[in-house]
């Protein structure tokens, strides 16, 4: 048994009673479908032979004890249906669970290769077709392989002749629907990578619908979609055609199968080797007989579902985190906020070119150090790898002289704070999304960062004042606001080293004050590096360090650098000029 076999394997382990509760079950509802045809049998065979003594009193009894039956056989499916569909959902919970959990250990350049809808629809499609085939697989496979063996057995007690005939057709049926099945498979496959990709396209253009409107490109955006859509209404066409000739095919040999047995049990009548009450059970036997057939194509179709979104789901289980802890990792205290970089490389992929090369850089505890330099320098970069998003190709970067890959992430995340360009809020109130930096926070706690922010007072001039529902990645709020609930969310966290990739170019006058006033509040008695893009707000910091392709090109104070009239000249100069 393979490694996926028995993982596959293993989501059953938390549910076994539930599980041997549902086969018992199973087992019943077999036991009774194959009983009741020999109590019609009995019945018709024995009890209405003339002159059998008490016949209606037995009939009566027999009829009861096939109304037993029956309640318990009813009794059972419920519990298959209600029970076992629950053991599924339960089971797909803890796929959904594991899989999201994993993806939280993934670093960028996992998520930088990836797209949205396709890692969605891992996490919600296949896991829905992942758990009817947890549910309905081995129900089906008991129920089916009972009543087929159970009614061969039975069906050769009563005539081995018609037996074999109705055997002849069982290898048939069965290279038939391997064939298709195979089919079926590649079928599935397919269109399950292209709903990811119409996840994806749906994913891209919602996200954007605000630039989508302001270049009016609303039909670029249909006919992207539709694009995908018609690869998709191919690819279910290609499915449903292989599940037609499936099915009809299957349809068409059971009832060739019934006509068979007709006519040759017609024939053995006349002959006189088999009695019409053992044709008619005969009759009802390979309805039992076709029934586990039928049962078996049911599963064919949820396997190959089911193992195509299984497939999928350990394609991205079996990714494994790029970082991750040492396994002597330690956790990192009492942090003061010393900074160094040791002639750091690094590069995206194997192959590419350094973003990054041979960097060495000491930033001190509670120095204000601003990183400039062209677009494409590596300036967002490098503050990247202080936090281990990206692990460093060559060297090392150290905090307060512990290297960053012998203590723990989580450690080391939770001492710095990021204030990002691209601000993103989550779905809900403006509570929820400051107290993200704290989970346990004090409602006081948080109006205190929100003050420290400069984000106080148009919160409480919001409808619901902190309450207020500030929608999808905070489309309610202005450019102005959004950063500043960024900064009351760092206020919260208090860490003492701060990443601020600057972004008051976006904002207007007033926002760009506020947003530089909650900063210079922030980065008081911290650790600070700022990512400069417009270079006049960061005239007062401590030290200016330039970054080109070529490394650290010039390092000092604004006055120190424009005196030297090199590349941080130039760039403050030009920015004049525009």
């Amino acid at each position: 048994m393979n490694s996926r076999s028995k993982k596959f394997l293993s989501y059953y382990k938390p549910y076994l009673g539930l599980f041997c509760a549902d086969m018992l079950c199973a087992i019943i509802v077999s036991a009774i479908t194959l009983a009741l045809p020999l109590c019609t049998r009995y019945i018709t065979k024995y009890l209405l032979e003339p002159n059998t003594p008490d016949a209606l009193n037995q009939i009566y009894m027999m009829g009861a004890i096939m109304l037993g039956l029956v309640i318990i056989y009813t009794a059972c499916n419920a519990f298959i249906d209600y029970q076992g569909h629950v053991m599924g959902a339960l089971m797909e919970g803890d796929m959904r669970n594991e899989l999201f959990d994993h993806y939280q250990k993934l670093s960028f350049n996992f998520y930088d290769e990836q797209r949205t809808g396709q890692l969605m629809t891992r996490i919600s499609n296949d896991s829905f077709d992942l758990s009817e085939l947890y549910h309905h697989g081995p129900e089906d496979i008991v129920i089916s392989l009972l009543n087929f063996i159970g009614a061969c057995i039975i069906l050769i007690s009563i005539n081995v002749k018609l037996t074999l005939i109705v055997l002849l057709f069982v290898p048939i049926m069965g290279m038939y629907a391997y064939y298709f099945s195979k089919k079926m498979r590649v079928a599935l496959r397919i269109s399950k990578d292209r709903i990811g990709d119409i996840n994806a396209q749906v994913e891209d253009s919602l996200s954007g619908i605000r630039v989508v409107k302001s270049f009016t490109n609303e039909e670029i955006e249909k006919k992207k979609f539709s694009y995908e859509n018609n690869r998709f209404v191919e690819s279910r066409k290609f499915g449903y055609k292989s599940e037609a000739y499936f099915y009809d095919g299957l349809v068409m040999l059971t009832q060739l199968m019934s006509i068979a047995v007709v006519i040759f049990g017609a024939a053995s009548i006349i002959k006189e080797t088999i009695d019409l009450a053992d044709l008619l059970v005969f009759l009802l036997y390979i309805g039992i007989l076709i029934e586990p057939i039928q049962r078996l194509g049911n599963f064919t179709r949820l396997y190959q579902e089911g193992i195509s979104g299984f497939e999928r789901f350990m394609e991205a289980l079996e990714v494994k985190p790029d970082i991750k802890d040492a396994s002597d990792a330690h956790a990192l205290q009492n942090v003061q906020g010393n900074v160094e970089f040791e002639k750091v490389s690094f590069k995206y992929k194997e192959g590419s070119e350094h973003v990054l090369k041979d960097i060495s850089l000491n930033i001190k505890v509670g120095e204000y150090v601003a990183l400039v330099g062209p677009s494409g320098a590596g300036k967002t970069t490098l503050c990247s790898l202080i936090p281990r998003f990206y692990e460093v190709t060559k060297g090392q970067i150290l905090i307060d002289g512990q290297n960053i890959k012998d203590v723990t992430m989580r450690s080391l995340r939770r001492n710095i704070g990021i204030v990002q360009q691209d601000v993103y809020l989550f779905a809900g109130t403006v509570l929820d999304n400051i107290s993200y930096g704290k989970l346990n926070a004090t409602e006081e706690e948080i109006m205190m960062a929100a003050k420290k922010a400069n984000a106080h007072d148009f919160i409480m001039a919001l409808p619901n004042g902190y309450a207020t529902d500030i929608g999808q990645r905070g489309v309610k709020l202005s450019g102005g606001q959004k950063q500043r609930l960024s900064i009351a969310r760092v206020f919260l966290k208090d860490p003492p080293i701060i990443i601020f990739d600057e972004a008051t170019s976006s904002l207007d006058n007033e926002s760009e004050k506020a947003v530089q006033e909650s900063l210079e509040e922030l980065r008081h008695n911290r650790t600070t590096i700022v990512i400069a893009h417009r270079l006049s707000t960061v005239k007062n910091a401590q030290r200016i360090v330039v970054l080109t392709d070529n490394g650290v090109e010039e390092e000092g104070t604004h006055e120190e650098l424009i005196a030297l009239n090199g590349i941080y000249a130039n760039l403050y100069n030009m920015q004049l000029r525009i």
